[in-house]
């Protein structure tokens, strides 16, 4: 296993980055919307194996003060092998000077955030759309 990062999108394989949402559980990402949050993202951490696609993740940023990562994703099978906390890194290094970096982890993955020094907010506040995102991330 030879992992390497890019922060480029530029001839990604659209369907891999699906299927890759889909082995973590994540059914409506379909191709044209992953393709539309990657684009819109201001830093992207893409993670191969030679030439195929484990992982990813990506942040918007307004440059100055805040920031929030997302959709910090690795296939199932590559999971535990560090390739998360390389991400993680590749998504925060150009983000060094931003005031506030904010991420919402799924339940469950707190401790894998602790490690690249998040901590839980205590002001946090959020409001989801589905039912089962409110049950599942709102008290």
């Amino acid at each position: 296993m030879k992992i390497s990062l890019s922060s480029s999108i530029e001839n990604i394989e659209w369907s891999r980055m699906k299927d890759i949402y889909h082995s973590v559980g994540w059914k409506n990402h379909d191709e044209e919307k992953i393709k539309k949050v990657f684009q819109s993202s201001n830093v992207v951490a893409i993670a191969y194996d030679e030439n195929k696609i484990v992982g990813f993740g990506r942040a918007l940023s307004d440059g100055v003060f805040n920031a929030a990562i997302y959709d910090v994703v690795i296939d199932e099978q590559y999971q535990n092998k560090g390739i998360g906390q390389k991400i993680i890194e590749n998504l925060l290094a150009p983000l060094n000077d931003i005031s506030c970096v904010h991420l919402v982890s799924t339940a469950g993955n707190e401790e894998f955030y602790k490690k690249a020094g998040f901590r839980k907010m205590k002001t946090g506040m959020a409001r989801y759309l589905k039912p089962a995102l409110v049950e599942e991330y709102l008290e």
